[in-house]
């Protein structure tokens, strides 16, 4: 197998495109169970349209039924020049806040609102003011005939979306450094599969990680300070980390079958993969110094891949990549794996609550968030070109 039909099975294994509850306020977390599923009433009275449209979009993905037949809560505008809203108890009028968000624009404003909100009534941090990067085929192909693929970002909910590459080739698995404006991500623009630094402030980049074969599926430490990836400068493709500044490589892997999709433990001490040493794609994890690399339990669920460890440390999100790709969540130690809605791609909310994800109908495929308690559904804003591979800043 050459250099591009080993790393194309790789990056297709990653991004499966080859062929393809309510809160617990004590921890903070969610309560992922089948009973967990009751949605929040809240009524929304007196806003202009496109406040509305912002809130009520905001407040569905994390669970709220909005502009119930009997709310439990009711938000209010009230007069002025900014976004002003009074929170209320319906069940004992008591008043939970009443503010204003002066600066910025209206739906800047209109986030910090349901920020709050979810702030007040979920005891979580809102995740309306957040950003995500993604994988966008625009439909063009390059000299070598291939779908060229480019890196974008957003904002969590589709909008201001903006190309980040355009270099009219694959560029594919970005990844955010936690608390920083800056992406790793693979990309083939010196024709074999390389990892990229790009600032998105200054628009800067610079090639990290690059060796004989592939290097690829880079995915950060929670501290910045690491990256786990998929090289095959070995032989098979292997699991190794090194340094973000691209020395102190590490072996983490010696097997001779594929793995790939790394993702990070909360607190840097393992890293979870798939690897299809077993025969078929399961999950694996392994320490993120060296040590025997272990299979994770997931309750009889086979073919699995795409892995994404919660912030909170409880839960991996991953693809279970038979038939109709399905979503599963699994606890992070292993155990009985609970399917979620078709999808791909799964990547957490920095609170753990929410998923975006790459939903398909036929040929076409778009970014959506899912509310892991109550299974709300929501598609972000339309981007022209098919999106998928979305990583949430954190």
């Amino acid at each position: 197998m050459n250099l591009r039909s080993l790393s194309s099975v790789v990056l297709a294994m990653a991004a499966l495109s080859a062929r393809l509850q309510p809160l617990s306020a004590a921890d903070s977390g969610v309560v992922i169970r089948e009973s967990a599923n009751r949605t929040i009433p809240i009524a929304l009275t007196g806003f202009p349209d496109e406040v509305r449209r912002v809130l009520e979009f905001d407040l569905y993905v994390v669970g709220f039924d909005v502009n119930p037949g009997k709310p439990q809560y009711q938000l209010t505008a009230t007069a002025g020049g900014a976004v002003r809203a009074t929170l209320t108890d319906v069940n004992n009028s008591q008043a939970l806040f009443a503010r204003a968000y002066p600066g910025g624009s209206t739906r800047a404003q209109a986030h910090a609102l349901a920020n709050d909100v979810v702030k007040t009534l979920l005891q979580l941090p809102g995740i309306a003011s957040t950003r995500i990067a993604f994988r966008n085929f625009t439909g063009g192909r390059n000299a070598q005939g291939e779908t060229i693929s480019e890196i974008w970002a957003s904002d969590y909910d589709g909008a201001n979306a903006v190309a980040l590459t355009g270099d009219n080739t694959i560029a594919a698995g970005p990844c955010w450094v936690p608390g920083r404006l800056e992406l790793f991500y693979t990309s083939y623009r010196a024709v074999r599969p390389e990892i990229y630094l790009q600032d998105l402030r200054t628009g800067d980049r610079k090639k990290v990680f690059s060796f004989p074969g592939m290097s690829a599926s880079p995915a950060v430490s929670p501290d910045g300070t690491r990256v786990a990836m998929i090289l095959s400068k070995s032989g098979s493709p292997d699991l190794w980390v090194g340094n973000a500044d691209g020395s102190g490589m590490r072996q983490l892997t010696r097997t001779k079958e594929l793995e790939a999709s790394p993702c990070w433990s909360p607190d840097g001490a393992r890293i979870c993969f798939t690897s299809t040493e077993s025969g078929r794609a399961a999950l694996y994890t392994v320490p993120a110094n060296g040590g025997e690399m272990t299979r994770l339990v997931t309750g009889g669920v086979t073919q699995c891949t795409e892995p994404d460890w919660s912030p909170d440390g409880k839960w991996i999100a991953f693809t279970r990549a038979t038939g109709e790709f399905t979503l599963y969540v699994v606890p992070a130690g292993g155990g009985d794996a609970r399917a979620l809605a078709p999808g791909e791609d799964p990547s957490w909310s920095p609170n753990s609550r929410t998923l975006v994800f790459t939903r398909r109908s036929g040929s076409d495929r778009r970014l959506s968030l899912l509310d892991v308690p109550t299974g709300h559904v929501k598609d972000l804003a339309r981007i022209s070109g098919n999106c998928s591979q979305p990583s949430w800043a954190r």
